[in-house]
């Protein structure tokens, strides 16, 4: 092979420090790691590594080479290439889609830590081992315990991480449903954007590549099966399938999925249960999807709880999407209000229970016909005056205000009378601070016996799958035949499967993308550069 062809670079962002230079065109490798030349238009041209086999067969043709290619940006994928840059590697985070971040930047920001300052400050008593034990009880112990003792010790740490990194929280600490304490942190912005920003900004600074409109297609791997780089197609424009050029990306340290669920793929969800259907709608942006979790599964990794598909039992059928109703709900409505069947003006499930409870108790309101009957959850603005995203809901009518319980039973054409004799069951549970009649913790809860009163319809939607891929603690992902590692593979986020069981208890996917996406880019960082990458000679042919 000559060695007088010029040899382009991976990219031009490559860190000066660790750069290598080609010699007359010929391609160096120096103390285990392979760089290329920079070339004046600072793209890489492809480049042939001479490999004798490969599952493909043959020479495969890599047109940019990284240390380490993470598919995803939401949580995960940011906390991974944080963390493997920080370790001296070259990164590079690719997204289909034209924006960065996914789900994680459309949802709330809510992001449960145990033993957080913010706990100690406000005289809760929390614990990993107690987080450990909510979560268990949600996931009805179908949780894989391995990973989720992973995910509760993390989660403090992970917390210090994101201030290191820029992330501003609200001054409070939130009660979601499930949890036996308040142990929920918010973002200041009441939104996941609030970690991706200021995450994704700090990234760039120190060097890692991110390339949008970059849609993972397939895994490359040599001989041995060791995953050594992917197939994308750049320039690709969703959702048209015949968009976008195929290039081969190679990565001398392995590959890091963290492509998120596949909430909002109705082909594959209906598959795994019939019955989300088109009735059903999601809180999941448009590119949340099955394919690169398939593509998984196709080099052999373990499927894992695949049907375990969570509806959000705070979303409203007023609004698309995530919509302001899901985050009043979680702040305001639940904690500091009830829910109630419309047609009789009682309560029919704790507001608190976790998710999966709430989720089968409001989807069991239905007419005979089995339509769907949205109950009602309201709270006094004194409840209320927590919850940021108030004002949009109550401007664009999936929110109403009311000056008193009777204005609000008419609106919703409410029995009256059986309405207020739940509100006062309820108040005097409050007063006295136990003894709610559905079993809520009402220790911190306030009455409800003034107006005014804000209410919403309620009714859920896909929001979280539960299940994915099978990794071990190190994040790698698991062989369904061997139950080994697949060499140069690593997954964290919402495209794995077992840390929920059968119910995720919200605010841990936060939790659960920044632990285990940490861990990834650390461990990946410990495997030795792919030996095809420290010995082979490349061309341009």
């Amino acid at each position: 092979m000559s060695n007088d062809k010029k040899v382009l670079p991976p990219d031009e962002v490559n860190s000066p420090a660790r750069r290598r230079f080609l010699t007359k065109g010929a391609l160096l490798a120096t103390g285990g790691m392979m760089s290329l030349a920079m070339s004046q238009a600072g793209h890489a041209a492809p480049v042939t590594i001479n490999v004798p086999e490969t599952l493909s067969g043959g020479r495969t043709r890599f047109h940019q080479i990284y240390d380490v290619i993470i598919v995803g940006s939401g949580f995960a994928g940011l906390a991974a290439a944080l963390e493997a840059k920080s370790h001296g590697l070259s990164v590079l985070v690719i997204d289909k889609m034209p924006v960065f971040g996914g789900n994680s930047t459309i949802n709330g920001g809510a992001f449960a830590v145990a033993g957080s300052p913010l706990q100690k400050e406000a005289g809760i008593e929390d614990s990993p081992e107690l987080m450990f034990k909510d979560m268990l009880k949600a996931g009805r112990g179908l949780n894989h315990q391995d990973i989720l003792h992973v995910l509760v010790n993390g989660t403090l740490e992970a917390y210090e991480f994101t201030l290191k990194h820029g992330v501003r929280y609200k001054p409070f600490v939130q009660h979601f449903g499930g949890h036996t304490v308040p142990r929920t942190l918010q973002t200041v912005e009441s939104s996941g954007a609030g970690i991706i920003m200021p995450m994704r900004e700090s990234a760039q600074k120190l060097g890692v590549i991110f390339k949008t409109r970059c849609k993972f297609e397939s895994f490359i791997q040599d001989n041995k099966q060791t995953v050594i780089g992917i197939q994308v197609k750049e320039d690709y424009r969703f959702p048209d399938e015949a968009s976008g050029t195929s290039r081969n990306y190679a990565a001398r340290h392995g590959v890091i999925m963290c492509s998120g669920g596949f909430g909002n793929d109705l082909r594959f969800r209906m598959l795994q249960d019939p019955q989300l259907n088109t009735d059903v709608d999601t809180t999941n942006h448009e590119g949340a999807t099955a394919e690169a979790m398939l593509a998984m599964l196709k080099i052999g990794a373990t499927p894992v709880q695949l049907d375990l598909i969570q509806l959000g039992p705070w979303s409203s059928p007023d609004e698309k999407g995530f919509g302001y109703v899901s985050q009043f709900n979680t702040i305001a409505g639940y904690p500091q209000g009830i829910i109630v069947d419309v047609r009789t003006g009682k309560r029919f499930t704790n507001e608190l229970a976790d998710r999966k409870a709430r989720e089968d108790a409001i989807l069991a309101q239905r007419d005979a016909e089995g339509k769907p009957v949205y109950p009602v959850c309201f709270t006094n603005l004194e409840g209320a005056k927590q919850a940021q995203s108030l004002p949009g809901a109550l401007k664009y009518n999936v929110a109403w205000q009311f000056d008193t319980l009777k204005e609000l039973a008419d609106h919703f054409a409410i029995p009256y009378e059986n309405l207020q004799k739940e509100v006062d069951v309820y108040n005097a549970a409050v007063k006295k601070g136990s003894g709610d009649p559905m079993g809520k913790d009402v220790s911190r809860a306030i009455s409800i016996e003034q107006g005014p009163y804000v209410a919403v319809r309620v009714w859920p939607k896909v929001h979280y799958t539960m299940g994915g891929v099978q990794i071990n603690v190190n994040a790698q992902v698991i062989d369904s035949i061997s139950g080994q590692p697949i060499n140069g593979l690593y997954a964290a986020g919402e495209v794995t499967g077992g840390p929920h069981g059968a119910s995720r208890l919200g605010s841990c996917a936060v939790a659960d993308g920044l632990v285990l996406g940490r861990i990834a880019g650390a461990h990946i960082a410990t495997r030795p550069a792919d030996p095809l990458f420290n010995t082979s000679v490349s061309d341009n042919a």
